[in-house]
């Protein structure tokens, strides 16, 4: 079975920086997105950044850009999010997701994504 488990968050002053990671196991993700979607209180999921297994091609959300890199590690079969200069708006749980890529790009929209992880929580204070 395909599982994802996210890892790294935590609580955090605004400024400061969280590395989340996401452990794959269950199958060959060659030609899925790999993306870290997050969710803040009352508010409904939304996408934050994204990368193509096989190509390592990266998506982001305009909110995050050049703050979030999202990476992986193929040997390993991990995905990060190196989150830096976090922002009390940046506070929500964080869920790994993998999804097919569709004329070679991952979707935003969270239906798209055939697996999730269970969320990790990430905090920042002001």
């Amino acid at each position: 079975q395909v599982q994802l488990v996210e890892s790294g968050g935590g609580l955090v002053q605004a400024g400061g920086s969280l590395r989340l990671s996401c452990a794959a196991s269950g199958r060959a993700f060659s030609g899925y997105a790999m993306g870290w979607f997050r969710q803040a209180p009352g508010k409904e999921r939304e996408f934050a950044a994204a990368i193509s297994w096989s190509g390592g091609t990266t998506y982001y959300t305009d909110s995050v850009k050049g703050r979030f890199t999202i990476s992986r590690d193929t040997a390993k079969n991990t995905v990060y999010l190196q989150m830096n200069s976090l922002k009390p708006e940046d506070a929500a749980v964080y869920y790994c997701a993998a999804g097919r890529l569709y004329a070679g790009r991952p979707s935003r929209n969270p239906p798209m994504y055939d697996y999730w992880g269970q969320g990790t929580q990430v905090t920042v204070s002001s």
